[in-house]
């Protein structure tokens, strides 16, 4: 059995996350599939996958038109959510488990945004759709009926997201740590974007000072997290330490938010935001200065 094969089959518990808590098992949600305290909620791009089969009992989001305002290029207003998880019968006290496609990239967007909007209890099924796919469990193409809520967001929690000027504003002090976790290919402007994804941007590179660590870095083959070890050897190796803010970015913020949930939850960083403007806002920008090898 190679490492990360071992590493995969680590319980959660015995792999040192900071949070454990966040973070469930296919066999713990296969164990919870009629609990009346969880909602589990499948997000992926789009709900294609979604009804080809799904966890049975599970909620689909659509990244493209729930989970993003498709008016204002910005993350889903506080009404729109309130409406979304009131249409799944989310109350405040619902444990939220989250999983997707692409090893839980929208994932963790959804996580993020929920964090934002002030879920308590919101966790990510390690290794997403594919590992429950991989294992063979059951799947179904049954809409859950479900009773519907009234679901009250908090304010919104700023304090997890980076805007432009933040990011402005920590260019050349050192003080906070940049982490771009797209592909090495965009990181030296080689590509604009992965093939096939339409949003791109007029200039290649990074923004400067930005350190290369791939979001897929986090992860073993499976789609499962490395251990709290291998990650703080990732991440401190690169220069991204606890010590200092970190803002993590992308392409359009949503890779970034699986790094967002790896650095903050997984190791335990206590100030770590994720810049959804990322490069299709940096690389667009008028005098917004640009770095390549």
């Amino acid at each position: 059995m190679s490492p990360q094969q071992t590493t995969a089959k680590t319980a959660i518990a015995e792999r040192g996350y900071r949070h454990p808590e966040t973070l469930v098992s296919t066999d713990w949600v296969a164990e919870h599939l009629n609990d009346p305290t969880v909602r589990i909620v499948e997000v992926d791009v789009d709900t294609a996958s979604y009804e080809q089969g799904h966890i049975p009992g599970a909620v689909g989001w659509n990244w493209s038109t729930q989970l993003c305002d498709t008016k204002v290029r910005d993350i889903i207003p506080r009404s729109a959510l309130e409406d979304l998880l009131s249409a799944a019968g989310i109350t405040p006290e619902t444990t939220i488990v989250l999983y997707g496609d692409n090893n839980n990239w929208f994932a963790a967007w959804a996580f993020w945004q929920l964090k934002i909007y002030g879920h308590a209890d919101v966790r990510i099924m390690d290794g997403g759709r594919r590992k429950w796919l991989d294992e063979g469990r059951e799947l179904s193409v049954e809409l859950p009926v479900l009773a519907p809520t009234t679901y009250q967001a908090r304010d919104p929690d700023l304090s997890i997201r980076a805007f432009l000027p933040d990011v402005r504003a920590v260019l050349g002090t050192g003080d906070t740590g940049l982490v771009d976790v797209r592909s090495p290919q965009e990181f030296t402007g080689e590509i604009l974007a992965p093939p096939g994804l339409p949003e791109t941007c007029q200039r290649g590179g990074h923004i400067p000072g930005a350190r290369n660590i791939p979001w897929s870095r986090a992860c073993n083959e499976d789609g499962t997290f490395k251990t709290y070890d291998e990650l703080k050897a990732l991440y401190e190796s690169a220069g991204i330490t606890p010590d200092r803010p970190v803002i993590a970015y992308c392409r359009i913020g949503e890779r970034s938010s699986h790094t967002w949930f790896v650095l903050k939850y997984l190791l335990g960083y206590d100030k770590v935001m994720n810049y959804d403007g990322s490069w299709t806002e940096w690389g667009n920008m008028v005098g917004a200065p640009v770095e390549k090898p």
